[in-house]
């Protein structure tokens, strides 16, 4: 039996104000309405036996939005209703844009994906790679060959995971800490590649995929290709001329209001507020996210709303452009969302909690590659991303599918998991 209502909205209907110009009716895309409202009764399920506070859910298809809904609560103590315009933490779907803006440099000749990353970032010139990471001790090792800029973007540059894997007792480990790998919180991109500049690779570059902060050093890439701090690149660059209005490294003070609540499972059953942790630092603070951060964290570190992300997925699906503003070349956008990963490199489905199963993956973005049992409705070439507190994000190509799930829980909630083949069943024939 269900358990009681929480109290809140389900805000049927079309987007707001920030999407005027990208809507249109299911039917006019090819979607059924019908259909559609399962999204809305399932996401309703999973608010009503409390496993999520509340939850926004986006759906578009040939770059129109016929599906933006707000279910729940963005604040259950405060008795404030989830919003089409609430402010969501997005952790790793940051990792996406900072890609874009790779590729944006890569275009104008400033970066080349090839390129050895050390040629941008001295500071990474001749690292040693650890023969075994795991080992008390270990033997330094040179590298085969240089990370590039490319492996930077697809995880196999042989970098360390994020801080959360950095509290082992390997002597690898006991480096990192040595470094203030530990410390992320506290330094700015540039400290970040110094430091990185200080320990040894986990493994030989190209030669394993290992989801790492990789991400963050290409924050620090942007900067020096660019010249300009990357905060101000995006905002000048990506969100500006994307019309995100409400994407950045922290909610300003008249927004706060807008920012949702951070919710985790209670241990008798329920809900309960907990604390977010610090954009791609795994700190927790008071201040996180409220207050411009030092670390401007590119693989973790923004907030954005299911219709700023909208913008951003539909330049994507758009191939480079958005409301006759192009961004990227269609070329570029082909690119970065095709499978870069050879086939011994690409995880296996294991078990239904391995997320990467069936995963190969671009640049900045997974791409799947072969269906999987726990996932079958996945398309193969669909591509997207995560953030690691219950938002998410896929297109597929084939379909000129978006979809966008966001809540804000810890751990991970299998609400997109289970859209999912709604979204794909709302499918009609022209």
């Amino acid at each position: 039996m269900k358990k009681q209502q929480i109290s809140g909205t389900q805000t049927p209907g079309y987007p707001d104000d920030n999407l005027l110009g990208l809507t249109a009716a299911p039917h006019k895309v090819g979607l059924s309405a019908k259909r559609l409202e399962r999204i809305a009764s399932t996401t309703q399920g999973f608010i009503e036996d409390e496993k999520l506070a509340g939850a926004v859910t986006l759906v578009a298809r040939r770059g129109k939005v016929a599906h933006l809904e707000a279910y729940g609560m963005m604040d259950i103590e405060a008795n404030k209703p989830m919003e089409k315009d609430t402010i969501f933490r997005i952790y790793s779907m940051t990792k996406p844009i900072a890609a874009v803006g790779i590729m944006m440099l890569c275009e104008e000749g400033k970066l080349t994906l090839d390129a050895p990353a050390a040629a941008y970032l001295p500071e990474l010139d001749g690292l040693e790679v650890a023969q075994d990471p795991d080992a008390d001790l270990f033997t330094p090792v040179k590298a085969n060959r240089e990370m590039t800029v490319q492996d930077l973007m697809q995880h196999t540059a042989g970098l360390p995971g994020a801080v959360r894997y950095m509290a082992g007792t390997t002597a690898v480990d006991k480096r990192y800490r040595e470094a203030k790998l530990d410390r992320l919180h506290e330094c700015n991109l540039q400290e970040l590649v110094e430091r990185l500049g200080k320990i040894p690779l986990l493994y030989q570059p190209g030669t394993k995929w290992h989801y790492s902060i990789a991400a963050d050093v290409l924050g620090r890439l942007i900067e020096v290709a660019s010249g300009r701090a990357f905060d101000r690149f995006l905002t000048e660059r990506i969100f500006q001329p994307l019309g995100m209005v409400d994407t950045g490294f922290y909610v300003p003070s008249e927004k706060i209001n807008r920012l949702a609540g951070m919710y985790g499972p209670k241990p008798q059953g329920g809900l309960q507020t907990i604390d977010a942790p610090e954009g791609g630092t795994g700190y927790i603070s008071k201040t996180s996210f409220i207050k411009n951060p030092k670390f401007l964290s590119a693989g973790g570190g923004l907030v954005s709303t299911g219709s700023d992300f909208a913008r951003f997925c539909l330049m994507l699906s758009e191939k480079g452009t958005l409301s006759g503003n192009r961004l990227l070349r269609a070329e570029s956008v082909e690119l970065m969302t095709r499978n870069h990963l050879p086939d011994n490199l690409i995880p296996l489905d294991k078990k239904p909690e391995d997320r990467y199963g069936g995963l190969g993956f671009g640049l900045g973005v997974s791409v799947r590659v072969h269906q999987t049992d726990w996932v079958p409705a996945s398309q193969i070439g669909e591509y997207g991303w995560i953030g690691g507190t219950s938002t998410e994000f896929w297109i597929s190509p084939r379909d000129e599918l978006v979809s966008i799930t966001l809540a804000q829980h810890i751990p991970f909630s299998a609400l997109s998991h289970i859209v999912k083949p709604l979204v794909y069943a709302a499918i009609v024939e022209d």
